[in-house]
């Protein structure tokens, strides 16, 4: 039996990847892009997506209806404002840095977890996985980047107390840090190739159990402190 994964941000770098490798791997994809990706890929693509809106989430609910979402993967994100300092912040851009990174994927979540909860009556358990960053780690006190850190740190927290509620329906959360990856995003001196990054997500993402619920790791399976 064929697994379906939801992929939100799944238009370029790690979650164009991420969906590419999931197709390639057997599995049904559903993409969903905010803009048009230009060459198309393999995959139900759904265009127009932005998962800060739900009025566009609860489009795409109607489109899958109660199709059952065996992985849900939470990709979409942004670095956030050119300023963004403790000392010299831009306050609307910080603002949405977490409406992209911290709200919206718990809005996706609570969109889809209908969907969820009918590939868990299926298979047994269903799969949440958010795309975060160990530059979120309350341990690491590195202040460039701030309002990014800071989102990634909140979701992080969404997510921890999401497994804690979901368990009881087993349905599995985990957060996973796929490295510097070389992206649009991560610029051109990053350490990680893409192809890496989204290979080691789709095995740190089924490998997921009830036992590793509300776990952090990143791409390889290393333990990463909250």
């Amino acid at each position: 039996m064929k697994k379906t994964m939801l992929i939100t941000g799944a238009g370029r770098g790690i979650g164009r990847a991420l969906a590419a490798f999931a197709f390639d791997q057997g599995n049904d994809v559903i993409a969903l892009v905010r803009t048009n990706v230009g060459e198309a890929f393999a995959g139900e693509i759904i265009y127009g997506v932005d998962v800060t809106n739900q009025e566009a989430l609860e489009r795409v609910a109607a489109v899958i209806r109660n199709r059952p979402i065996d992985l849900l993967v939470n990709n979409a994100g942004i670095i956030g404002p050119e300023r963004q300092s403790t000392l010299d912040m831009d306050f609307d851009g910080f603002g949405r840095a977490l409406e992209v990174n911290t709200l919206a994927p718990l809005r996706v979540v609570q969109t889809f977890v209908p969907n969820l909860r009918a590939a868990r009556d299926r298979a047994g358990i269903a799969r949440i996985v958010t795309i975060s960053s160990q530059m979120g780690r309350m341990n690491y006190t590195k202040s460039d980047r701030i309002a990014y850190r800071a989102s990634k740190a909140a979701v992080n927290k969404v997510m921890q107390g999401l497994a804690t509620d979901l368990a009881v329906e087993l349905i599995a959360v985990r957060v996973v840090d796929p490295g510097w990856a070389r992206t649009e995003m991560g610029g051109p001196n990053a350490t990680v190739e893409v192809a890496d990054a989204a290979a080691g997500i789709h095995a740190r993402a089924w490998e997921l159990n009830m036992a590793l619920t509300g776990s952090f790791v990143d791409y390889r399976g290393k333990t990463v402190s909250w």
